[in-house]
C-alpha cells in the first residue's frame, strides 16, 4: 500500500510498540499532526518543546521503554536540545522527531531552519536526516534499535516537510543489521572468573551501582550478589533504588552530597565492584586520591565509559544482570565481619541528620513523604538543593522509581519528567520534588497535567533562594549572594495552581506538613504544596570541589 511520508511515520511508530509521543505542532509537521488526527497514537500537547523531550525522558525511565518527542524545525528542534542532552547524559532511550524545512531549501537560511542535525551530532548517539522516503520505515527501525540497545541514548530523527508529503510503499523491516554497531552482552568467562576470585578473597569489598544497574534490569542480581556474601551497597544519585535503601547493607548514596559513611567506605575497601556506573566527577572527588587502597572490578556495557576516569584492574564489557548472573554462581562468600563492623561504627559515628528546631527542615518533609509512601511512590526531582535532599531522605527501595537529571544537572526537569511518568505508570503515586527557583523553568506545564487530568504531586521546597548556588555562596564566596535571592519575586504557587484549575495547598507550620501531604495524595488532581522552609539550610554532608570525597563539610572528617 502507498501512503505519504507522514503515515509511514505513523505506521512505522505503531510497528515499534508506540503507544505515546509528547509534542508540540509548527509548520514544518503539519502533514505529521494530521497523520496524527485519527491515528491510534496519543499525543500529549506540552506548552514547550523542552518540557515534550523532559515529558519523553521521564515517560522511559517509569517504564523502560523508548520515549517519543516530536517538534516543528528551527525553534521547535532547538527546543529540544536540552532535553536530548540531558537524556544523552543518562543514557536514556529517547526518539526525537524534528520537522525540516523542504528539501531543497536545506542550506539557504529559509525559515525556521536549523541545523539540527549538526547541533545535535554530540548530544545523540545517532542521528538521520532524512532524504529518499523510501528510507524513512528502516530509518525508524533503525532509530529505535540503536535507542534502545547496547548503552541506550537519544537518537534523532530530522524529517523534511516535503519528504512527509511525498508517496511510496509502505514496507516496515523486519530486523535490523548495522555493521560496526554490536553491542556486547556476555562479559568475557576469563574476566568474570577473575572478579570471583578477586570478591572471594577480598577483605574489605563494596559495591559501587550506577543508573546501569536499572537499565539492564540488574537490581534483582545486585541484591543477591550483596546480601548472599555481606558486601555493603552503595549508589550513585541514578542508582537509588538498585538495592533497598532500608536494608542494613545500604550505604546510600556517595560523592559531593553522598552519606559519610559511603564515602568513608569507598575511601577504605580494598575492592570496588562497579556495576553500571561510570566514576563521574562527583562521585570520585580528587581523582588521584580516590579510593587508594581498593582493586577495580568494572561491569558496564560501554567499553568507552571503562578506565574513562578511574584505571580498573578487572574490566567487563557487557550486559549487568548477563554478567552478574554468572558472577553470584563463581563466588565464594568473602570474610566481611569485620568490614561489616567497621562500617557500621561509621554508621553509628557520622549518620545523616539535621537540627531540629522547631522550623520546617526540607529533610524532614522528604522523611514525611516516604512515612506517607512507604517508599512506593515515583520521585522525580528538579535540579539543586532539593534534589540532594530527595536522594538522602527518601528511601528508595525499588528501581525505576528515582527519576532526576544527573550528568547534565537540567533545572526544569522534574515537572515534566513526573508528567511523562504519570502517563507511563498511570497507577502510580508520582511526586516531584522541586525548588522555587527550579519550578519555574517550565512552570507552564501545569496546563498539560491539568488537561491530562495527571494527579502528579509538586513538592515546592520554597526558601526564597536558588538554594544550592546560594550555599556556595556562603561557603566559599563570603556570602555574596550574588543573583541568588528571589525573596519577593515568586508568583503566590497556591494561586497559580488554581489559575490553571490545579490544587494548591500552602504550609507554613511544621505541623501541617503530614495532613498537606495526606491531602495531596489523596487529591485525584495535579497538587501543588508550596511549604516555606528554613531559608538557609544547606546540604550536609558536602566534598568541596577539587577535595578527596573522605573531607567532608557537616560530614565527620575521616
Amino acid at each position: 500500500m502507498k501512503m505519504n511520508g507522514a503515515k509511514i511515520l505513523i505506521e512505522s511508530l505503531k510497528k515499534e510498540g508506540v503507544e505515546v509521543i509528547f509534542g508540540y505542532p509548527g509548520g514544518q509537521v503539519l502533514p505529521i499532526f494530521d497523520a496524527l488526527y485519527d491515528a491510534p497514537v496519543k499525543l500529549i500537547l506540552t506548552r514547550h518543546e523542552q518540557a515534550a523531550a523532559h515529558a519523553a525522558d521521564g515517560y522511559a525511565r517509569a517504564t523502560g521503554k523508548t520515549g517519543v518527542c516530536l517538534a516543528t524545525s528551527g525553534p521547535g528542534a532547538t527546543n529540544l536540545v536540552t532535553g536530548i542532552a540531558t537524556a544523552y547524559m543518562d543514557s536514556v532511550p529517547m526518539v526525537a522527531i524534528t520537522g525540516q524545512v523542504k528539501s531543497f531549501l536545506i542550506g539557504n537560511d529559509a525559515f525556521q531552519e536549523a541545523d539540527i542535525t549538526g547541533i545535535t551530532r554530540p548530544i545523540t548517539k545517532h542521528n538521520y536526516l532524512v532524504e529518499d522516503i523510501k528510507d524513512l520505515a528502516r530509518i525508524v527501525k533503525e532509530a529505535f534499535h540503536i535507542a534502545s540497545t547496547g548503552r541506550p541514548g537519544p537518537v534523532l530523527i530530522d524529517l523534511p516537510s516535503d519528504i512527509q508529503m511525498q508517496e511510496a510503499e509502505f514496507v516496515y523491516p523486519e530486523k535490523v543489521d548495522l555493521r560496526g554497531y554490536k553491542p556486547t552482552y556476555k562479559g568475557h568467562p576469563g574476566q568474570i572468573k577473575r572478579a570471583a576470585k578477586a570478591i572471594s578473597e577480598a577483605k574489605r569489598p563494596i559495591l559501587y551501582v550506577g543508573g546501569g544497574a536499572i537499565i539492564s534490569g540488574a537490581s534483582e542480581e545486585v541484591r543477591d550478589l550483596a546480601i548472599k556474601n555481606d558486601i555493603p551497597v552503595t549508589m550513585t544519585l541514578l542508582g537509588l533504588g538498585a538495592f533497598p535503601m532500608d536494608h542494613k547493607l545500604s550505604l546510600g548514596m556517595l560523592g559531593m552530597h553522598g552519606t559519610a559513611y559511603a564515602n568513608h567506605s569507598i575511601m577504605e575497601s580494598d575492592l570496588i565492584i562497579s556495576v553500571g556506573a561510570r566514576f563521574d566527577d562527583r562521585v570520585t572527588g580528587k581523582v588521584d586520591e580516590f579510593a587508594p587502597h581498593a582493586k577495580v572490578i568494572h561491569i558496564d556495557i560501554d567499553p568507552a565509559s571503562v578506565s574513562k576516569s578511574v584505571e580498573v584492574d578487572i574490566p567487563i564489557v557487557g550486559d549487568a544482570k548477563t554478567i552478574l548472573k554468572h558472577l553470584i554462581k563463581a563466588v565464594k562468600k568473602p570474610d566481611t565481619k569485620d568490614w561489616l563492623k567497621r562500617v557500621e561504627d561509621w554508621k553509628a559515628k557520622h549518620p545523616l541528620k539535621y537540627k531540629d528546631d522547631g522550623k520546617i527542615k526540607p529533610q524532614y518533609v522528604l522523611e514525611e513523604i516516604w512515612r506517607a509512601t512507604k517508599g512506593e511512590a515515583i520521585i522525580c526531582t528538579e535540579v539543586g538543593q532539593h534534589q540532594m535532599w530527595a536522594a538522602q531522605f527518601y528511601k528508595f527501595t525499588n528501581p525505576r522509581t528515582m527519576i532526576s537529571s544527573g550528568g547534565l544537572g537540567t533545572m526544569g526537569y522534574g515537572f515534566p519528567a513526573a508528567i511523562g511518568a504519570q502517563i507511563g505508570k498511570p497507577r502510580a503515586t508520582v511526586f516531584d520534588i522541586a525548588g522555587d527557583g527550579s519550578i519555574q523553568m517550565n512552570i507552564q506545564e501545569l496546563a498539560t497535567a491539568v488537561i491530562n487530568k495527571l494527579p502528579v504531586k509538586v513538592i515546592i521546597l520554597n526558601n526564597g533562594y536558588l538554594g544550592m548556588v546560594r550555599q556556595w555562596q556562603e561557603l566559599f564566596y563570603k556570602k555574596r549572594y550574588s543573583y541568588t535571592t528571589l525573596c519577593g519575586t515568586c508568583p503566590d504557587f497556591v494561586k497559580l495552581a488554581e489559575s490553571y484549575g490545579a490544587v494548591g495547598i500552602r504550609v507554613t507550620k511544621k505541623s501541617e506538613i503530614k495532613a498537606a501531604i495526606e491531602k495531596a495524595i489523596k487529591t485525584d488532581k495535579c497538587v501543588f504544596v508550596d511549604v516555606c522552609i528554613e531559608e538557609e539550610e544547606n546540604v550536609y554532608p558536602m566534598v568541596p570541589a577539587g577535595q578527596a570525597i573522605n573531607k567532608m563539610l557537616g560530614g565527620g572528617l575521616a
